[in-house]
């Protein structure tokens, strides 16, 4: 009787285990590096709220939608920018009907701390002598955005003699600048809230912003637990998600992102300009 008793209790222990085992779970959040930050601890506070797991890959956001797109797995989808939410609505990687506005992101110029070399405006990335870093266009938001500014405003050719690095994600793009690799960078707003230490920033004059950018996030074509997904993306805008993001910077009220440049379209798509990379050095 003895030995059946403790036979009966190892039972129940295993089954007790295996239940809670089934309960944990974990979902999948590939994440362009601009919502970095306030995304680890958003997925953080997300999982105490609600006992599931965000396993986020961070990286350029052309990068994190080949990642997607190659693999096939994949919860959720959150890029830097809506121009890569429209590839992957293009190559049905994402369910576009889940598509969330998380935070609004403002393109600036990014320099050392104290500005050293006077740096004010657009044109003054091509005074002789700057060294200027920026995304890669290829592969990052940010990269877009910064050509499309510079085209834009007439100053492609001329900034871009003075373009000596391009980069594979914002964080790295941030990094240039708390190195010192380079004098300016094109970046976003938030640049200055991830090192204040190290990176200042100059705001562009709202005339010379075609666009703002904002942060979206959607499922997954390829989610194997679209029920936790929609959780996260719920959490992400809920008032305690968005307490988490304006802690770190970021705007999360269209109003207040319009006071930067009123007349520019919010998100939207930016094709590259054939040849650009010629006008770059």
């Amino acid at each position: 009787m003895k030995k059946l008793a403790l036979l009966m209790i190892g039972l129940m222990f295993i089954t007790i285990s295996g239940c809670a085992a089934e309960s944990a779970k974990t979902i999948s959040a590939f994440v362009g590096s601009a919502s970095k930050p306030p995304m680890e601890e958003a997925a953080q506070a997300f999982e105490r709220a609600t006992g599931i797991h965000v396993y986020a890959n961070y990286g350029g956001s052309g990068t994190m939608l080949s990642q997607i797109e190659l693999s096939k797995s994949g919860d959720i989808y959150i890029p830097g920018s809506p121009d890569y939410i429209v590839k992957a609505e293009n190559k049905n990687v994402i369910d576009p009907a889940s598509v969330t506005k998380v935070a609004y992101l403002v393109p600036v110029i990014a320099v050392q701390h104290g500005n050293p070399l006077n740096i004010r405006s657009l044109a003054d990335l091509a005074r002789p002598g700057i060294k200027v870093g920026i995304g890669n266009p290829e592969a990052v938001c940010l990269g877009l955005y910064s050509i499309e500014i510079l085209d834009y405003n007439g100053l492609l050719a001329d900034v871009g003699r003075n373009i000596v690095v391009n980069v594979e994600s914002c964080e790295k793009t941030a990094a240039l600048i708390s190195l010192k690799t380079v004098d300016a960078v094109i970046g976003w707003d938030v640049f200055h809230q991830w090192d204040p230490d190290n990176i200042d920033i100059v705001y562009l004059e709202p005339a010379q912003l075609p666009r703002l950018a904002y942060i979206p996030a959607a499922i997954s074509s390829f989610a194997a637990d679209r029920a936790g997904a929609e959780k996260f993306l719920d959490f992400l805008v809920s008032t305690k998600g968005q307490e988490i993001f304006k802690k770190f910077g970021y705007i999360t009220e269209e109003s207040e992102v319009r006071k930067f440049a009123p007349d520019a379209q919010i998100g939207g798509e930016y094709r590259l300009p054939a040849g650009y990379q010629d006008l770059m050095k």
